[in-house]
């Protein structure tokens, strides 16, 4: 006689969670695809309601599915920035010593990125980021220059042509995870030395140099992440 073993909830909605997801990624559901409704994709997977609704919150608020009001659970456009929006928090409520690790992946990825940039980057965006390097340059309100520091940044990993590499830069470079490492970064008087960092990374995307770029780009972030070392020791 073979005993009957009942999953655990958490078991049973983990597994449709990864059913769903099979289904996006095989090409069962597409983006913008309507779901079924609630009872009908319950029994389909074989699992109760509630399981079912906690799979779907699950994956809304990953950005995998969205809930419209009156109309029911889609599939999302399954765009980068949004199934990325979560690194983004983690990155914002980190604590220090995690902050030093995000801070490592982002110099490494966004040194890439610039040098990807340096070499695609567009007359418009190169404007856009000589226009941001000017604001930078033309302020001493830490809010102006965080303003334009974020979009100078923004514009060089859209110009890197790779949205995926775009969407995590900007998870690792969100407002308030700047600002609080920019917050203590400016006490040392570092404000001089980050506009002459930005003035090489837009020196070396205008000659499109990616090499003189990434050096640049690695030197910038660098540049906090070693402060923040300091601030741990």
């Amino acid at each position: 006689m073979t005993e009957d073993v009942t999953p655990e909830k958490g078991s049973v909605t983990q597994r449709a969670i990864e059913q769903i997801k099979t289904m996006i990624g095989g090409g069962l559901l597409v983006p913008g695809q309507r779901l079924p409704t609630e009872r009908d994709f319950a029994v389909k997977l074989g699992i109760s309601r509630g399981s079912m609704r906690e799979a779907v919150r699950a994956l809304t608020t990953l950005g995998v599915l969205e809930a419209r009001h009156g109309s029911g659970i889609y599939v999302t456009q399954l765009e980068a920035v949004d199934l990325l929006e979560t690194f983004g928090i983690v990155a914002e409520i980190s604590p220090k010593p995690r902050l030093v690790e995000l801070l490592e992946v982002r110099r490494i990825l966004e040194s890439s990125a610039t040098a990807l940039a340096a070499a695609r980057i567009t007359d418009a965006d190169l404007a856009e980021v000589e226009k941001q390097l000017a604001a930078m340059n033309a302020t001493e309100e830490a809010e102006e220059f965080l303003a334009a520091d974020m979009a100078f940044h923004r514009t060089i990993a859209r110009a890197a042509g790779n949205d995926a590499l775009a969407a995590i830069i900007d998870g690792l470079s969100s407002r308030t995870f700047r600002a609080r490492v920019r917050r203590g970064h400016q006490e040392t008087g570092a404000f001089v030395r980050t506009r002459e960092e930005h003035r090489r990374i837009f020196h070396a995307l205008a000659a499109r140099d990616p090499e003189a770029a990434r050096v640049a780009a690695a030197a910038h972030v660098g540049a906090v992440e070693e402060w923040l070392r300091e601030q741990l020791d």
